[in-house]
């Protein structure tokens, strides 16, 4: 029996056409990554297998009852396939059966860490076109799994380099932005990022919150929302014990976060971060999903379906994804 020292986390495989089952494949054979956490695969045998044969990786895969993990060899790779068919779905094109094996994949996974048998859950990169033909009526991944989970209150994190931003509006047109800015939505997004920080391990973690309008609103000659709905917001979560600080002009507050000057960022609207954190580390960046009683995180980027089979995907974000998830469950 193989003596527990790092944290056991899930790999689920991710969209069936994408680039998942390769970066897995290619995270397995990495000694590094076993240094990490021991790995539990969830996802049929074939498709596992037709990863490592895309990744070029040769690695023994035993099917075990997720009751059973510990008896796993610290030689083999353990697999939790529930029967899953062989499927002939496509590399690289959307379809609704690639959809509902992924998403199936993903619950299976969550399963595990809601009785115990794995820390955390860590997610091949998932296709939202295909998950929706497959019959999801949820925006994104998160939304699903809080509905799964029945949890609420709930946000993405992104981490590059140790830095982690949220956002208070994600999914949503440019033009809507400015109208689902409020205090409470603010303050929500601070607490989050406050929470997370903690759970990853930050005992005092330092928030830097963003403007919206440029250069800050320039005391309201380029708006009020910095005046009128941020700083309010900011205000109260100091009140709580919170160290937020802001708003400070978009244009600028990433590069006093780069410089140390925070832990995480809020901002108001998805590229307002996504930008800067992509160009500060593109292969490097993860979602948390935060909120959830569950550790759970994948990569930032997509399924990659221009490159998906031609083995030359890589796995950086996905092994920098265990990494986050095996310090949040306590692995570091």
């Amino acid at each position: 029996m193989q003596t527990r020292k790092v944290p056991d986390i899930a790999w689920a495989l991710g969209d069936p056409a994408g680039i998942g089952p390769e970066i897995v494949a290619k995270s397995l054979a990495s000694p590094e990554m076993m240094g990490v956490c021991r790995p539990v695969v969830v996802g049929p045998v074939w498709l596992l297998k037709r990863g490592m044969q895309i990744a070029g990786v040769e690695k023994d895969i035993t099917p075990c009852d997720p009751a059973r993990i510990d008896d796993i060899s610290a030689e083999s790779i353990a697999l939790v396939d529930e029967g899953w068919p062989f499927e002939d779905i496509s590399m690289g094109e959307v379809s609704p059966a690639a959809g509902k094996l992924a998403s199936q994949m993903l619950r299976a996974a969550l399963k595990l860490a809601q009785k115990g048998h794995v820390d955390a859950v860590v997610y091949g990169p998932l296709n939202k076109e295909a998950m929706k033909l497959a019959g999801s009526s949820y925006s994104d991944e998160l939304t699903l799994i809080a509905s799964w989970l029945q949890e609420t209150d709930v946000g993405e994190v992104n981490v590059v380099g140790g830095l982690f931003t949220t956002r208070v509006t994600s999914h949503v047109p440019f033009r809507d932005v400015a109208s689902f800015l409020h205090p409470d939505r603010i303050l929500k997004a601070i607490r989050l990022l406050h929470r997370t920080l903690v759970r990853a391990g930050v005992s005092e973690p330092v928030i830097g919150v963003a403007a919206v309008n440029p250069h800050g609103g320039e005391h309201g000659l380029f708006g009020n929302e910095e005046q009128d709905v941020i700083a309010p917001a900011v205000s109260v979560a100091k009140n709580e014990g919170i160290n937020a600080e802001g708003p400070y002009p978009a244009d600028t507050i990433f590069v006093r976060a780069k410089g140390g000057g925070f832990h995480g960022v809020v901002t108001m609207y998805h590229d307002q971060g996504q930008i800067a954190m992509k160009l500060m580390g593109f292969d490097k960046i993860v979602s948390v999903q935060g909120g959830l009683s569950i550790h759970v995180v994948t990569p930032s980027h997509g399924t990659a379906f221009d490159i998906a089979g031609k083995g030359i995907a890589n796995p950086g974000a996905f092994q920098e994804a265990v990494h986050v998830a095996a310090r949040m469950a306590g692995g570091d």
